[in-house]
């Protein structure tokens, strides 16, 4: 996800830069991605789920924190403090080809209020990545669900 969003800020001539958090046992990672930008609606919190299957289960694909606090929340509470937009990123592998999708915070808070798991059709809905060598693509209109 990372060459994916600085691939699309190179290739669209867009000011911003996306880094993977490294992972520390003594502290706390909200979020796996973060994108600094001018352009608000390029700064972001991408939170990164690969998987095998159909669906995003909140129990299995997520986890609890030392305290019982719900990933789901952590990442929200994030969100929500920094004033960054959010993103799930979840890649389906085992199929016939990989799928990628982002799907926003706001979509995912709502199956996680009303459902205990998300389909892959769900993110079928939302910003598709291409697949290329190498990895993933943003499409030319940027993060735009329509």
């Amino acid at each position: 996800m990372v060459i994916c969003m600085n691939r699309y800020f190179t290739e669209h001539r867009k000011r911003g830069f996306a880094y993977r958090l490294k992972q520390s046992t003594y502290n706390t990672q909200y979020v796996d991605i973060i994108v600094d930008s001018r352009e608000p609606g390029y700064y972001l919190a991408i939170e990164c789920k690969s998987l095998l299957g159909t669906r995003l289960s909140f129990s299995s694909n997520f986890h609890k924190d030392k305290d019982g606090v719900h990933q789901i929340d952590n990442i929200s509470g994030f969100i929500q403090y920094t004033g960054r937009d959010g993103y799930l990123a979840a890649e389906f592998r085992g199929g016939k080809k990989n799928e990628a999708y982002l799907m926003p915070w706001k979509l995912v808070l709502e199956y996680f209020d009303s459902a205990a798991s998300i389909p892959v059709e769900a993110f079928r809905n939302c910003i598709c990545l291409e697949r290329i060598n190498g990895g993933y693509r943003l499409p030319p209109e940027g993060l735009v669900t329509e």
